[in-house]
């Protein structure tokens, strides 16, 4: 008979975690005691539950292993909801044990008591408050395979403290069957002959890739596959590396701020095969628009994607992986010789490129990336940073890119950096934030100066939130309510940018940086992007962060306004 804490430890080892994101407190207390006398599992301290979890998705994202966090009842537990969401809408799997009043209590107001399960229901995968000791190693066992199998995502554990505490069986069980949950492992052969069928009938055609793609790891497949089939690739912003951004077969982004090839490719398609997206209405623009003359073909993991936001033609329900497997056995090349030529066409008109006469950009500044960096992970927080990012960043097999795509979660970017550095030690990790994300979870420098990261945290300082500044620029007869962060109680509202009177830094991060025993460095100059980064590269034990000063008035080109069709795009403004 050991305690409930024991037989906790006893199942992440069983389960194969090494590293545990937590934040303590009274009711978490006793597995942190128990956690302190292992030696095999590293527990990581964040400085707030928030960034806790996304550390966590940064881990799980990079790793391909389950994160897992570990918190208090109440406040610890809700803290975690942003994290939750985030990780439910970019199918990550996460394990997040949450510490509880104990059974008597749950349902009286007590001291720290929150329905956790019942907030998180509609953004997790499952979620399950135990009860009985006896259930423990079982609910455990099944969080685990839930969280990683099927379509990945969040999974909630509520761990009341006399459940824990209490003494029971060391069984944990080696095997999951759960009557209500089985998750599809086949493909179904007729429907993929189908989708190969059209493919092979099409004129012009196109394969619109998403996160299923990388989430399945079977990047290396899907580029077999265009190369074989000769159809041009189009990418989500979370599939981007789906096949190699220098590919001559990969035409660029889809969506509000995809490529003018890509969103015209869609307008013009005639199959649009799509692999692991959920036509999020950031990519579909106005439905009724939408591939207007494509038949549409749909393989995506989970059966509830499909035709929920864009009725297809052939849905497939399938992993990503096994389904480009299966093809590669029986697709054919294409005649799509026409086709691509007249997408070059497109992709010569309207390139992608940001004015060059402007001194420091953000293109020059990730094109410097690009050349420095082979190898390394990229996180983004979200803004105009992240969309530049997504437009620039060359993508091949040394990269990896994440990002926050689906909720759209400022603040994500730099504690997912750190998870992503804790799971990767030999990697360069780079994380593009803008002033305004990047301060919504700065207190992590004190968790990254005590984790010894080199983590190279690139600020794109243009003084305000420069997304919503970009719609108020485009569409609100340039009001800027509320977007500038520099802004005083005594400013004019009439302002239009910063200007003498104003503060040259709120805050100074490099002042902010040597507070907490970190690096820093601010370039205003072209020619010291590249001296920069070598800078940063010096410090092996610390982050370093480069202040990048960005002018507030560049915006994110091309666009499609909100509800609009792809084909309605703004090219210059």
């Amino acid at each position: 008979m050991i305690p409930g804490t024991s037989l906790f430890v006893k199942a992440l080892k069983e389960e194969g975690v090494t590293t545990l994101f937590g934040y303590p407190g009274g009711y978490a207390i006793d597995i942190f005691d128990e956690l302190y006398k292992q030696d095999d599992i590293e527990v990581i301290l964040p400085r707030h539950e928030q960034a806790l979890i996304h550390a966590a998705d940064g881990y799980a994202r990079s790793t391909g292993k389950t994160g897992v966090c570990l918190v208090t009842s109440g406040p610890g537990a809700t803290n975690l909801v942003t994290g939750i969401a985030t990780a439910n809408y970019d199918s990550v799997p996460l394990v997040c044990f949450t510490g509880q009043v104990p059974t008597h209590l749950i349902g009286n107001d007590a001291f720290q008591e929150v329905d956790i399960i019942g907030i998180t229901r509609s953004i997790c995968k499952y979620g399950v408050t135990v009860r009985n000791r006896e259930d423990l190693g079982r609910i455990i066992k099944e969080a685990f395979y839930i969280a990683r199998t099927g379509k990945p995502g969040p999974v909630v554990v509520d761990l009341p403290k006399d459940v824990m505490l209490a003494l029971g069986s060391t069984a944990y069980p080696k095997e999951v069957n759960i009557r209500s949950y089985k998750p599809n492992l086949k493909v179904h052969s007729g429907q993929l002959k189908k989708a190969l069928d059209m493919l092979k009938s099409a004129k012009e055609p196109i394969f619109l890739a998403g996160g299923g793609v990388t989430i399945a790891r079977a990047n290396k497949e899907f580029t077999e596959l265009a190369e074989l089939t000769k159809v041009p690739v189009i990418t989500t912003i979370m599939g981007r590396g789906a096949i190699p951004t220098n590919h001559p077969l990969f035409i660029g982004n889809i969506g509000m701020h995809g490529s003018y090839a890509a969103n015209q490719a869609v307008s013009e398609c005639d199959l649009l095969f799509s692999i692991g997206t959920r036509f999020n209405d950031r990519i579909t623009g106005m439905l009724v628009e939408f591939a207007p003359k494509a038949k549409i073909i749909h393989i995506d993991i989970d059966s509830a994607a499909i035709s929920k936001n864009v009725v297809v033609d052939v849905p497939i329900v399938a992993d990503a992986k096994q389904a480009v497997e299966q093809m590669l056995k029986d697709a054919a090349s294409c005649n799509t010789e026409v086709w691509l030529s007249r997408i070059q066409n497109w992709k010569q008109e309207h390139p992608l490129s940001m004015a060059a006469n402007k001194g420091i950009t953000p293109q020059k500044i990730i094109e410097k990336i690009n050349t420095l960096f082979p190898k390394a992970i990229v996180v983004t927080d979200v803004g105009q940073h992240q969309m530049w990012t997504t437009q620039y960043l060359k993508m091949d097999e040394g990269k990896q890119l994440l990002t926050s795509g689906g909720l759209g979660t400022m603040g994500y970017g730099f504690p997912a950096a750190m998870g992503a550095s804790i799971g990767n030690p030999n990697t360069p990790v780079i994380c593009i934030s803008g002033d305004g994300g990047f301060q919504m979870n700065i207190q992590e420098m004190a968790t990254a100066v005590g984790q010894e990261l080199p983590l190279i945290l690139c600020v794109f300082n243009n003084s305000v939130l420069g997304m919503v500044r970009q719609w108020q620029t485009l569409f609100y007869d340039k009001r800027y309510a509320s977007t500038c962060l520099r802004s005083r109680k005594s400013c004019s509202k009439t302002c239009k940018k910063p200007g003498e009177n104003c503060p040259p830094y709120s805050p100074d991060f490099l002042k902010l940086a040597e507070s907490y025993g970190a690096y820093g460095i601010r370039i205003e100059r072209e020619e010291d992007i590249e001296a920069s980064f070598l800078y940063a590269l010096e410090n092996k034990k610390a982050p370093t962060i480069l202040e990048f000063m960005i002018d507030s008035e560049e915006i994110v080109l091309p666009m499609v306004q909100g509800g609009k069709p792809l084909s309605n795009m703004i090219l210059e403004c």
